[in-house]
Order: C-alpha cells, then structure tokens, then sequence
C-alpha cells in the first residue's frame, strides 16, 4: 500500500504542469483577498459605478426621449428612446466597471502597493493573477448588469425573453476590455498615463451608436466606429434586447472572444515578463 502511494506521488512530481511558470492553479486565492478588500473598502466606489447608467437612461431616455418619440431598433422594431438607448447604456456600464477595475485599480497595486511582486513570491504564477484580477472586474460587471437588467424590467423597456441574454453578454464584453485594460496598464508607469483612458473612453462612448445611430455619421467615420469595440457590445445588446439575432450578433461575439483571449494573453506574459525575470 505504501509503495503504490510512493509511486503516485512520483506520478504527480514528474507530470508536467500546464503552463509551468505561468500558472499555479490557485486564481481563488486573488478573488478571495479581492472580495474581502471590497466588502471592506471599496464597496461605496463598487455601488457607485451602477448610478452614472441609470442617471443617464432617466435624464436622456426619459426627459430627452420625450421629445424624441420612437426610434428604429434592429430588424425594423419600433422602440421609444428609452428603449433604444438602455442596451447601450448596459454595454457602456460593462464596460466603464472592468475597464476603471483593471486600469487604475490595478495600477495602484501594481506601481505602488507592490501587490503583485508579493504574490508572484509564493506559488501564484502571472496567469493565476491576470485571471484573478480580470475575475474580480467580471464580478463587477455582473453586478452592474444584474442591476441594471432589473431597472430595464421596472421602467417596462424589456420586450423579449431574449433580453435574459444581455446579462451573459455583458459579463463577455467586461471581460474583453477587462483583458485589454490589464494589459494596457502593465505598459504604465505614471498617473498621468491613466489621463489616457478617459481621454479613449469618452469619444467611444459619444460615437459608437449609444445615444444616436451612427447614420448620421459619413460613410468613412461609419467604418471607423464599426471597428470600435463598444459599438460591437452596443448593437450586440440592442440585437438581444428585441430579438433581432442574425449572423451580425455572432459577429460582434466572436469579436469579443477574440479580444478577451487577446487582452488575457498579452496581460499574463506582461506581468511575467515585468516580475519573473
């Protein structure tokens, strides 16, 4: 009996790891420092971010979209302003929690508290990190979609069951620019480089079909939006909201597959290659 557990053991030192250096098979570590430090902390700055989506859908969709009427949503269903612009508002509510979480969150870890130097010193690997961190700015986003999808049931702007889908595909657009974010900041070395993220986020949200369709835009400026990657979450939840699914709405997934694998990826190997020299 002895003898077969020796062997065993032997079995488990000499099979390879998957991904040695990079993964330590411990991301639950980080999601549990990173849930104990927001229900200590940061749960006001958490609880804050649901506001700024659900202020703009009641100053623009309310008080605007009086004077606006009904819009044209996908697949040529008549919707009110409201309506039109709350998917949007949930895709841009994904998107500014994981972008801020793994921006500047990370970077005050990363530049300042030395978070991640300690953590690499143990049996956490860059992967176990990236993804602990990326996990904790998905938590968020679901939160905020979650939130959000109930004041959408409240106000009556859900028309479709298909509208149910919005939540999952709100946690894949969080994790794309969540993946992006990180990796973006490993390449930062001071505040003001985080000025650059307000200076991205807020004509991305202006332009990419949030408030307004992109029609009004040239041709020119149209495909330069369209490789944007909000307006891929905007018109991706505006298609889940009323149904509307083509092979369009599988597009704007596969984009988001992509970036996440990207954006995840590039950040792994960064803080690899900043930590593990």
């Amino acid at each position: 009996m002895a003898d077969t557990v020796q062997e065993q053991a032997l079995v488990e030192v000499r099979r390879p790891r998957v991904l040695p250096g990079l993964y330590g098979g411990n991301i639950r570590a980080v999601l549990e420092r990173g849930f104990i430090v927001m229900a200590k902390q940061n749960w006001a700055i958490v609880a804050s971010g649901f506001f700024e989506p659900v202020f703009y859908l009641l100053a623009m969709g309310l008080g605007l979209g009086g004077l606006v009427g009904t819009v044209q949503g996908p697949g040529g269903h008549t919707l009110s302003y409201a309506a039109y612009i709350a998917p949007a508002l949930l895709a841009t509510s994904a998107m500014n929690g994981a972008v801020y979480d793994s921006t500047m969150n990370v970077f005050f870890k990363l530049r300042f508290a030395k978070l991640y130097q300690a953590m690499l010193q143990t049996s956490l690997g860059a992967l176990d990190v990236a993804a602990g961190e990326i996990a904790m700015a998905l938590f968020r986003g679901l939160l905020y979609a979650c939130a959000f999808m109930v004041v959408m049931v409240v106000m009556g702007l859900v028309t479709s069951w298909w509208a149910v889908l919005m939540v999952p595909a709100a946690l894949l657009v969080a994790l794309g620019f969540a993946g992006v974010g990180m990796a973006a900041t490993s390449y930062m070395k001071t505040f003001q480089h985080l000025d650059i993220v307000g200076f991205l986020l807020m004509p991305m949200f202006l332009f990419s079909s949030t408030l307004y369709p992109i029609s009004v835009f040239p041709v020119g400026v149209q495909w330069f939006i369209k490789a944007m990657p909000l307006w891929h979450g905007v018109e991706m939840m505006r298609q889940l909201s009323v149904g509307a699914l083509s092979l369009a709405t599988a597009g704007h997934l596969l984009y988001f597959v992509v970036m996440s694998a990207a954006g995840v990826a590039i950040a792994s190997r960064r803080l690899r290659a900043l930590f593990l020299r």
